[in-house]
């Protein structure tokens, strides 16, 4: 897979973010049941090592986990995270397309729970849970 190659399904992030532009270009795949977060992997997602930054891996799978559970609920409220673990698994390397894959576990009026499983060209690198406070978007 060349490094422009984007896979199927994913078009450019629809929302924007002062933290995450430095990473840009960023992708997402709207799927029935979750928001799938992507990118091709470049120097600036990696640390001395040149290998993906952890903290690259967990702003990303909040994001995912967080959209996830936002469009669960109809995209009707806003969400601030609770709780974020992370297991890392393995690492990736610049060229490799990085997705951020999640499962809304559940919702409810005031808590939404969620996973995800972080890969790397498919091989997973990562795996994250979340719990995210349900709350009225502000007008």
């Amino acid at each position: 897979m060349s490094l422009e190659t984007i896979p199927p399904g994913f078009e450019p992030h629809f929302r924007k973010s002062p933290f995450t532009d430095p990473w840009e270009p960023l992708y997402a795949n709207k799927t029935e049941k979750a928001v799938i977060i992507g990118l091709r992997l470049a120097t600036p997602h990696t640390n001395a090592r040149g290998l993906i930054h952890g903290g690259l891996i967990a702003a990303l799978a909040d994001n995912a986990m967080g959209y996830s559970c936002a469009q669960a609920l109809g995209w009707e409220v806003s969400l601030v995270t609770i709780n974020l673990s992370v297991d890392y698994v393995g690492n990736a390397k610049i060229g490799q397309w990085l997705a951020v894959e999640s499962d809304v576990i559940k919702t409810g009026s005031t808590i939404c729970f969620a996973q995800s499983l972080i890969k790397a060209d498919d091989a997973v690198i990562a795996r994250a849970n979340g719990t995210f406070r349900v709350v009225p978007k502000q007008q």
